[in-house]
């Protein structure tokens, strides 16, 4: 991989040489030779020891070695589209070109930078919880009211991951895969040096613009490079959340008990300031990310689409078929006489299009397929409140538990070793929830049902006693399970929906999640002056309540 390369360079085929081979000797990918195989009647057994290579020896016009192969191969691909355009056609085409490439070194360096998207949306989140309790002092502000700044925080998130998943579809990949990150970073360091508490809560929301553009941008740049035989990795992207968790906690240990309250906090955020620009630079710099081909096919950009697939190869040590004649051909027509570019306007249609009426109306077709969608939205609405309701709060439930009026605060050093230990703990949920999915009996529901299950009995725990002990490990049970269910939840969903509108029912899920999300800080700072045990209350009941909904 070469460092230092012009981020923005545009790329000619012509610069990654010995790449490219005819079709005819292009190693295919098994799973395109089967197909044909099954079709023909053939058994893999009497081809000999290349079909299991994705090698077949038969070269007729319909084999996947040939143009027409690869043109049937699409419209099947396309049977059960939503969209059947020259554009669509040549994006499977592209789909196709990078399955028969491969995993790679640059899959898996895309999915470390891309893991730093969820690494850091957890992150700052956690930062914001641990810093809670500091501004409050230092600002003199209730601990009720103080809570208003996860709602600011909110704000931004969801602006974010609005405008920078649309954006992403005009500007490109590439430029919101970097802004993304710079914005946290310079926005996330300022927040330290705030003179007022609304002060905080606006760069805190500014921040969130750039935090709530890494998990729409990232999520589908990985999945625009990754074949299709690896879509597995992206829920393998999940396991960076408890990470960014982990790392903000041992940070926030290290500064806000061991320096005086107007000063901890400080450091605090700006070391994730400066870890989350760190990671800028790394993403910027070190890393030569190509422009998402299906971006640049969507922009009329073929010849750039073509070479950034040349690129993928060539850092892969791999060979590919892709050229743009094969595009033009399998497309239906040649670029030079049909309008592939996809407009600014086209663009925000298809965006818009996701939650037509037509396109949700297929989800609630049947009985057994409606109420599969309105139960996983409501548990997505349910735990896109309770999580926060519970754990962007906790340092200050650790603090001061509300059932012991008369005892002292636990000691600050305290509340940051459990903080820590808590997020150590739940790293190990989401492994084991990878193992469980695919147990006898338990699969995927019965992995997220009973996590779920035990996350919020574990929440109502907590209230029982106030030993600092005792909630330890309450939460660090409830953060294990917590992951586990988190974990499972993001792999099922995609699965449960048909692939016409799939894209649109995870989009709704994820709306319900942000905006039960930003709802919970209020319910927080309002209903915890009556009894300072409600949010804890109404967190635990979200979670049982998504428990019966699966």
């Amino acid at each position: 991989m070469r460092f230092f390369v012009n981020p923005f360079k545009k790329h000619d085929v012509k610069d990654f040489p010995g790449v490219l081979v005819s079709l005819q000797d292009a190693p295919r990918h098994v799973s395109a030779v089967r197909s044909y195989d099954e079709k023909a009647g053939d058994s893999p057994t009497s081809m000999g020891p290349d079909a299991e290579k994705g090698r077949s020896p038969s070269r007729d016009e319909s084999s996947p070695y040939t143009v027409e192969g690869l043109k049937l191969e699409i419209e099947e691909a396309l049977a059960t589209a939503a969209h059947d355009t020259i554009y669509d056609r040549k994006s499977k085409v592209i789909n196709k070109a990078i399955q028969d490439i491969g995993m790679g070194w640059y899959n898996w360096q895309l999915f470390v930078l891309c893991g730093f998207g969820w690494f850091t949306d957890n992150f700052w989140l956690q930062g914001l919880a641990l810093t809670l309790p500091s501004i409050a002092k230092e600002f003199g502000i209730s601990s009720a009211k103080v809570r208003y700044t996860t709602c600011a925080t909110f704000i931004g998130l969801c602006i974010g991951a609005t405008f920078w998943g649309v954006a992403s579809d005009i500007v490109g990949r590439r430029l919101a895969f970097n802004m993304t990150f710079l914005l946290a970073g310079v926005f996330g360091t300022a927040v330290g040096g705030a003179q007022s508490w609304i002060g905080v809560c606006a760069l805190y929301a500014c921040m969130g613009i750039g935090v709530g553009g890494n998990l729409p941008v990232d999520g589908a740049l990985f999945l625009e490079f990754l074949p299709f035989s690896s879509g597995n990795l992206l829920t393998m992207l999940s396991l960076w959340w408890p990470v960014g968790q982990l790392i903000a906690s041992l940070l926030g240990w290290a500064f806000i008990p061991n320096l005086p309250d107007d000063k901890g906090w400080r450091y605090f955020v700006y070391t994730l300031g400066a870890v989350t620009l760190a990671i800028f630079l790394c993403r910027f710099l070190l890393f030569h990310l190509y422009e998402s081909p299906k971006y640049l096919l969507a922009r009329g950009r073929q010849a750039e689409a073509v070479a950034a697939v040349h690129g993928i190869a060539y850092v892969n040590h791999r060979k590919t078929w892709l050229t743009e004649e094969i595009l033009n051909e399998v497309g239906g027509e040649s670029i030079k006489h049909a309008k592939v570019k996809l407009s600014t306007k086209d663009v925000l249609m298809r965006q818009v299009g996701q939650f037509s009426t037509d396109r949700v109306r297929p989800l609630f077709k049947g009985r057994k397929l409606a109420a599969s969608t309105t139960l996983i939205w409501f548990c997505w609405l349910t735990i896109g409140m309770g999580y926060p309701l519970f754990n962007a709060f906790l340092v200050q439930y650790l603090e001061q538990p509300a059932n012991a009026k008369n005892r002292n605060p636990t000691p600050t050093s305290i509340v940051y070793r459990n903080y820590a230990i808590t997020s150590i703990i739940g790293i190990p949920g989401s492994i084991v929830a990878w193992y469980t999915v695919d147990l006898k009996y338990i699969g995927r529901k019965g992995t997220m049902a009973i996590s779920t299950l035990l996350s919020g009995i574990f929440i109502y725990l907590f209230t029982v006693a106030t030993s600092p002990n005792y909630q330890l490990a309450c939460t660090c049970l409830e953060a294990f399970f917590q992951n586990a269910m988190y974990g499972v939840l993001y792999a099922y969903t995609p699965e449960l929906f048909p692939a016409p509108s799939r894209g649109t029912a995870t989009g709704i899920a994820s709306l319900l999640n942000r905006v039960a999300g930003l709802s919970a800080p209020i319910i927080a700072a309002n209903v915890s002056t009556s009894n300072p045990l409600t949010p804890i209350y109404v967190a635990g009941g979200l979670f049982l309540a998504a428990f019966i909904a699966m």
